[in-house]
């Protein structure tokens, strides 16, 4: 079961990473996910992860505060936006298409909205 726990605490921190620069992808959840996952199977990857020079701060400072700093909402939000306003306007190919791609970003908008704000 270990294993197994592993390499699913390893396909998360994929998505997690992946979802640095894809703006759809949620980012947080993910390394929070892999956190949890590690820690269950592996104290010397939950170690690794936790001790990371730019992921560790980020999951520690999630688990604590619940906070995302200003800079990170920023990027984020403005991110999602570009991206599915240009999806709505340019990809989708149907008008109720553009209308998902919209509610998508709203939705996204909000998750990452309602959390504090670390300054």
């Amino acid at each position: 079961m270990k294993y197994i726990l592993a390499f699913l605490g390893t396909l998360s921190l994929l998505l997690g990473v992946i979802g640095i620069f894809l703006p759809v992808l949620p980012t947080t959840p993910f390394l929070l996910l892999s956190a949890a996952l590690y820690l269950r199977s592996s104290r010397r990857l939950y170690n690794w992860l936790m001790s990371h020079h730019r992921l560790g701060p980020y999951i520690r400072n999630f688990q604590i505060n619940k906070s995302i700093p200003l800079r990170v909402k920023i990027v984020s939000v403005s991110m999602v936006w570009i991206t599915l306003l240009y999806c709505a306007f340019f990809v989708a190919s149907q008008w109720w298409m553009g209308v998902i791609f919209i509610a998508i970003a709203v939705g996204v908008s909000a998750h990452i909205l309602h959390y504090k704000t670390m300054r």
